[in-house]
């Protein structure tokens, strides 16, 4: 079984970009907090993701540099060769399922009073309220299709 989970803040604007046969898709990287060490520090893993078709125009339209997501998917593997003539293996989770895990104003709030990194995952406070929604003021509907591939 090939399936991969993820949650973690995006390292850069997503850009769209689009194949010869004109389909639009989204490669972006998302740093997640991995398990702590030794010495109790937490290290980043940065994960190539790639996002296609309608599902890559609202990553693109909706997320920036630091939001939180969670992307399901599965690992792929490819090479290429470069321009000195080397083989190079990438291996990049192509998402089938993106969430956004935190509303623009959460976002836009973050990003205003951001002292750390984008990458650095807060703790949750113990008086959190479960009842409010977590995306009321999100803005307009966004719909994502899990069948992104014919």
């Amino acid at each position: 079984m090939n399936r991969v989970l993820l949650v973690g803040r995006l390292t850069a604007k997503p850009e769209l970009r689009y194949t010869n046969s004109n389909i639009p898709y989204t490669r972006f990287s998302v740093a997640v907090d991995g398990i702590p060490g030794s010495n109790g520090e937490r290290r980043t893993d940065f994960i190539n993701t790639v996002a296609w078709r309608k599902q890559a125009e609202n990553v693109c339209q909706y997320l920036d540099k630091g939001s939180l997501v969670s992307v399901e998917g599965r690992l792929q593997t490819s090479n290429y060769t470069d321009k000195d003539g080397n083989k190079r293996y990438t291996m990049d989770v192509q998402a089938d399922n993106i969430r956004f895990l935190e509303s623009r104003s959460q976002s836009q709030n973050r990003l205003n009073n951001q002292t750390a990194t984008p990458y650095d995952f807060q703790q949750p406070s113990n008086d959190v309220n479960i009842d409010v929604d977590p995306f009321a003021d999100f803005g307009d509907s966004v719909s994502i299709d899990d069948n992104f591939l014919d």
